[in-house]
């Protein structure tokens, strides 16, 4: 995951850093915006949900392409 948030947002986020947490903890913040929490958001990502949450806050106004696109 950490890949991927550089590779599509290299524009736009200089790091990720991975951090030493308590046990079953996974957290994605932007700053200081909780971006996902396991705990809180009932546990992990797609990887489309966490790039659409991550983009929402360092580029609001960018397309994700296929990743914005309903399936319908």
């Amino acid at each position: 995951m950490a890949q991927e948030l550089l590779t599509t947002f290299s524009a736009d986020i200089s790091e990720v850093a991975l951090r030493p947490g308590k046990s079953g903890q996974f957290r994605i913040d932007v700053d200081e915006t909780i971006v996902w929490d396991r705990e809180t958001d009932q546990g992990f990502p797609d990887i489309s949900t966490l790039k659409q949450r991550v983009r929402d806050i360092v580029s609001p106004d960018r397309s994700l392409g296929h990743v914005d696109r309903k399936i319908q």
